[in-house]
């Protein structure tokens, strides 16, 4: 049975299925019990399993991951929210010097099977570090797996995959999509597996990559290139930032031989650079002109009356476009 959803139902029906799935699966977070989160995406979980299950920490984010570590590595599988990826930054030495490290450091013997849910991303007029887009941080470092859907069908299926992942994942959640549009989901457990992109429109002239919110853009940017120039786009959901889905990536662009990379991150060591160099190592001969990235900028995010110059925009994707396509 599918009914519609949007991605923050999604993701609460994900981790309500799993708790009661799960006996070693609880969550942690600030505010996320009786309040339900920032966000409600843990609203009246907590009066369903209790507050052993469902617990309201201190704000405190190394704490907080400091003890899903602990509690990961002893049996439990704990799901962090954070509640906005720019508050992620006093766990981060956490993140990187325990939680990545520990089934390499113990050789084996103890592994960190967690989740840590953040939003992430601008578009909602939030204040300072509420609308970072760091990805990046997190895909540079070997031991975790780095996830961002753009759907409520893929937010579902991405989370309890990712609950159910023997090591730590982290799990980006585009704000702007939260209650942005409802989607099918089918009602019952199901997953989608991590490290798989999505071709999400087939296409002859151009791929376009993209994920999280920017995956609307693309969208929109590809069926107005098309409607107006007659180009047909390849659009690619990425989903998983680490590990990418090069195999995907290589046979887009061995097929269209122009490339086009669409991301709201900083412009400069973003994920558009590691696609680019897939692409270079692995496809150069087959491409007909230089990858295009359409990023954000290299400033922190702005507040409110600019922030939409901030974000790409499907006219500046659709410029990129023609700019790869006639070169």
């Amino acid at each position: 049975m599918k009914r519609k959803l949007t991605m923050i139902q999604a993701i609460t029906e994900a981790m309500d299925q799993k708790l009661a799935d799960d006996s070693r699966i609880m969550l942690l977070g600030e505010d996320i019990g009786v309040n339900g989160g920032v966000f409600r995406a843990t609203e009246d979980l907590i009066h369903k399993y209790g507050p052993d299950r469902i617990v309201d920490t201190p704000l405190a984010e190394a704490g907080i991951i400091g003890a899903a570590i602990g509690l990961a590595m002893n049996g439990k599988i704990p799901v962090v929210e954070i509640q906005f990826l720019a508050f992620i930054y006093p766990g981060f030495e956490q993140i990187v010097s325990h939680a990545a490290r520990m089934r390499y450091r113990t050789r084996g013997q103890y592994h960190v099977p967690m989740v840590i849910r953040t939003p992430y991303g601008a578009g909602i007029r939030g204040p300072e570090l509420h609308s970072e887009s760091v990805e990046t941080f997190f895909a540079h470092v070997p031991g975790l797996k780095v996830v961002a859907p753009s759907t409520p069908y893929d937010a579902k299926g991405l989370l309890i995959a990712a609950m159910e992942d023997p090591d730590p994942v982290i799990f980006l959640e585009p704000t702007k999509l939260y209650r942005a549009f409802k989607q099918e989901v089918p009602e019952e457990i199901y997953r989608v597996p991590i490290g798989k992109a999505k071709v999400v429109q087939e296409g002859s002239d151009v791929s376009i990559f993209a994920w999280g919110a920017m995956l609307r853009v693309a969208e929109d940017a590809a069926k107005q290139i098309e409607r107006e120039n007659g180009l047909s786009c390849e659009v690619i959901d990425l989903r998983t930032l680490y590990p990418l889905d090069r195999d995907t990536i290589i046979a887009s662009v061995k097929k269209t031989g122009r490339a086009v990379v669409v991301h709201e991150a900083h412009k400069t060591a973003g994920l558009g650079a590691e696609i680019i160099s897939i692409i270079n190592d692995e496809a150069l001969i087959y491409m007909k002109a230089p990858v295009k990235r359409i990023t954000g900028f290299d400033v922190p995010v702005p507040q409110f009356s600019i922030e939409d110059d901030y974000l790409p925009t499907a006219e500046r994707v659709k410029d990129g476009i023609m700019e790869t396509a006639t070169f």
